[in-house]
């Protein structure tokens, strides 16, 4: 059954043609060319191909969005991203992993904080899906608290060597570039580099055995005095302030991204409780399927207004970190809400991977964790609300 969507607002209307545009092609090639894949790599934990499907993203406009054209990137809106986001995650959440990472985790740090030569050399490629890229920032023993990260660099003429560890980062096994943050030894202040694949002294490693995110790869990056050009440093990256700008893009992509999943699910539920029948009626007859389904056609609805806006305000130049975590936050929780609640309404037939929810419902948990916890936006929240950081305890 074609998906229909979700829109009690009227949303659409608000929409350009262009946006509508953008949404319904990349609605098209998610639905043609990636859904009929997806099950069996959840299944069999065989990432999809993205040597193949990062191309045909390129071609599309998918990557980059919302980088400017002179860089050979679309020159979206960040509203049309967000659209982008939406749609590839009613697919899959680790396609839009992808996608999210290497517009704002890799694309923008090279283009906010690189050199005019680094924009040249990587972002025209990146933005065809010539080239992948990934973003070394989280590390075995620091996930929330990336101040405290304990990969080293220590400059050594016109070079810099780095060591340290990496984990939990997308597109690792398969990066042909990654944007990687370490701690200055000499002054402490954290800086950026880009390094690329086969660079001695640098590992690329993919994390099997996941319960989440089975059709994308995930991996480890590990630097054993890895050499690195002065050449290749992000020169206006001076504090942990760079890297973590980079995370509100990402973010932000999240935010459209689980409402995605979210009506994915809805559609989901819907269709197969007016086509189920138990004593001899609909499923979707009854009182307490009906209330279930009005909970999460009322959280997807407000979740797609926050969404919007955000765009909006993403595309003036006036959104701000809080704004940001509040759509990731509240986003992120409807989707697993009716992930839950759409897995509930099949029955048994809720865990086969014949179904959607089963699947979203696993990688929205790591959708939940990754990019800020759910805590740690409620903390940015609680901070902006009463003045007081809860983030560290003196022992």
């Amino acid at each position: 059954m074609a998906f229909k969507g979700i829109d009690f607002y009227n949303i659409d209307e608000l929409l350009t043609e262009e946006e509508k545009l953008v949404r319904n092609s990349v609605r098209e090639f998610m639905e043609n060319e990636i859904l009929p894949l997806v099950a069996d790599a959840f299944h069999n934990e065989e990432p999809l191909n993205m040597r193949e499907i990062a191309p045909k993203m390129g071609e599309l406009g998918l990557l980059g969005a919302f980088l400017p054209e002179e860089y050979g990137c679309p020159g979206a809106s960040y509203t049309e991203f967000g659209l982008i986001c939406q749609e590839v995650e009613r697919v899959d959440s680790s396609m839009r992993s992808f996608v999210a990472v290497t517009s704002g985790l890799v694309m923008y740090p090279i283009w906010r904080y690189g050199s005019e030569e680094q924009k040249r050399k990587y972002l025209p490629k990146l933005a065809k899906g010539e080239i992948i890229g990934c973003f070394g920032l989280t590390e075995p023993n620091h996930g929330s608290d990336p101040g405290s990260m304990e990969t080293t660099a220590k400059r050594d003429g016109d070079e810099w060597i780095l060591n340290g560890t990496k984990t939990w980062i997308s597109e690792a096994g398969i990066a042909d570039i990654a944007v990687v943050w370490a701690r200055d030894v000499d002054d402490g202040k954290v800086k950026g580099f880009i390094i690329e694949r086969g660079t001695k002294g640098f590992q690329q490693n993919e994390i099997k055995r996941k319960g989440s995110m089975r059709a994308g790869d995930v991996g480890e990056l590990g630097l054993v005095n890895c050499r690195v050009p002065e050449e290749n440093r992000l020169p206006e990256a001076k504090s942990l302030g760079a890297p973590l700008s980079c995370l509100n893009q990402a973010r932000y992509g999240i935010s459209w991204g689980a409402i995605g999943a979210a009506m994915d699910c809805f559609e989901t539920a819907l269709n197969y409780t007016k086509d189920r029948k138990q004593f001899g009626v609909p499923l979707a007859s009854f009182q307490l399927v009906q209330e279930k389904l009005v909970k999460m056609f009322m959280e997807i609805t407000k979740g797609q207004l926050v969404a919007y806006r955000l765009g909006r305000l993403m595309d003036e130049g006036k959104a701000t970190t809080e704004q940001i975590s509040f759509a990731k936050k509240n986003n992120v929780a409807v989707a697993r809400y009716c992930a839950r609640v759409a897995r509930e309404l099949l029955g048994a037939n809720g865990i086969s991977l014949d179904y959607s929810p089963i699947r979203h419902m696993a990688n929205i948990e790591s959708v939940y964790t990754y990019e800020g916890t759910d805590d740690i936006h409620t903390l940015i929240l609680g901070r902006y609300l009463t003045g007081y950081q809860a983030f560290r305890r003196e022992l």
